[in-house]
């Protein structure tokens, strides 16, 4: 019986991995739809709860939080299988489009079945909003606490600084102010398992000592070195999910290898061509699942001028390194929060962290909203359509019982149609 529940949970992360558009957010909206009122996986506290750690971390959210539902359902092992299902449909996607831009060096024809997707995925938001606001903004603080966030992320929702600070500023207005009785805490003691983190902290130093022993002595295999300790180094390091990841690869393999110190001093960098970059980069926000299955992409396109054999498993090579830092400080560090959770102090920064989210959510909705709706509305029709895909979406998943893959379903055919 417990084999067969997990076989449904891992079908029902299937379907999710193949609905999933919207980034993070979108996500998170899908993911109280399908796992907290739907299949009942968990309560919307302990997702919160989840979604709030894993963005503390380095990493992919998404990714971590439905590793973590796995976790609490059936452990390290669910987990890591909830990993590879979640990933395996934008990964072999991104890889196969990678493979249509070397040849064809056009992608227009991919888009035109996914634009209708980007206003349904902020209906998913602004339903994931509402849905989080009625069940966390119970109390004054807690309203307060979501109004200086909703505020302070409005007004420098452009600087990346903006979320941990108001994350921080929630967690040390809640643990001044918010009151919690002695019997809502219990004491067990608290039990660290070192091993991931040194596993860990272990390849980062192998990889990153043998890239650079393979750049300095020339190996025949530098070049895959190389890729490895780059990803690897991103996913150790990138805050705030895909938005922050583009920008650093961007550096990294675009910029840096037109500069004349690389030029002399390595002239085998890997390097990918602008617009080949900047065309994964828009791909990527146009299928569902996590925004890091651009690694695939990336992958392959760094190595474009090897043999397909090498192409295929420099896209392998790449994805596994971008998800494994944050896959390792995941089960390393979940463990402790849940024991941390028993102390007062923490469960009263929790409450205050849980409504500084909800002001960040609110924030993204509205600057979404204004790029899809109020500005395309004031000089197309397009505004409208918006408006109406966002509107018929929300009130799907407030009010009826249809599975989101359906919805998603039906405004990827209608983008086909139309």
């Amino acid at each position: 019986m417990k084999f067969l529940k997990q076989v449904v949970f891992l079908k029902d992360v299937f379907l999710f991995s193949l609905s999933a558009f919207g980034g993070p957010q979108g996500h998170l909206g899908m993911m109280i739809k399908t796992f907290v009122i739907k299949r009942k996986y968990l309560t919307m506290n302990e997702l919160l709860n989840i979604n709030i750690f894993c963005q503390l971390l380095p990493g992919a959210t998404s990714t971590q939080t439905l590793m973590l539902i796995g976790y609490n359902r059936g452990g390290t092992l669910l987990a890591v299988l909830a990993f590879f299902v979640w990933i395996f449909p934008a990964s072999v996607i991104m890889g196969f489009l990678a493979f249509f831009v070397i040849d064809y060096k056009s992608y227009s024809m991919v888009f035109g079945i996914f634009k209708y997707i980007q206003p349904m995925a902020i209906g998913f938001l602004v339903f994931s909003t509402i849905e989080s606001i009625k069940n966390v903004l119970k109390t004054k603080i807690s309203i307060i606490i979501f109004f200086i966030s909703f505020v302070l992320s409005f007004i420098f929702f452009r600087g990346p600084w903006i979320f941990p600070v108001v994350l921080f500023i929630g967690a040390f207005i809640s643990r001044i102010f918010t009151k919690i009785e002695p019997n809502d805490i219990r004491f067990t003691g608290i039990s660290i398992n070192w091993f991931y983190l040194k596993l860990f902290f272990s390849i980062f130093l192998i990889i990153a000592f043998t890239s650079e022993l393979s750049r300095k002595y020339k190996w025949s295999g530098r070049k895959e070195f190389n890729l490895i300790e780059n990803f690897y180094r991103f996913g150790s390091i990138v805050y705030g999910g895909g938005d922050v990841l583009v920008p650093m690869m961007y550096e990294q393999f675009v910029v840096r290898p037109k500069s004349e110190h690389i030029k002399t001093r390595n002239k085998d960098v890997l390097k990918i061509e602008k617009n080949e970059f900047l065309t994964g980069s828009g791909l990527v926000r146009a299928i569902p699942g996590p925004v890091f299955s651009i690694a695939s992409y990336m992958g392959i396109m760094a190595f474009k001028d090897e043999p397909l054999g090498l192409q295929i498993l420099a896209g392998f090579s790449a994805l596994f390194a971008l998800f494994l830092p944050g896959i390792l400080l995941v089960l390393f560090l979940f463990p402790v929060f849940n024991n941390l959770q028993q102390y007062k102090s923490v469960m009263q920064s929790i409450a205050g962290i849980q409504a500084a989210v909800v002001g960040l959510l609110l924030t993204s909705t509205f600057y979404l909203l204004e790029e899809t709706i109020i500005i395309p509305i004031t000089t197309a029709r397009l505004g409208y359509i918006s408006f109406g895909i966002i509107s018929s979406t929300f009130l799907l998943l407030k009010f009826s019982k249809i599975n989101p893959q359906y919805i998603v379903g039906f405004f990827l055919l209608l983008g086909f149609l139309l």
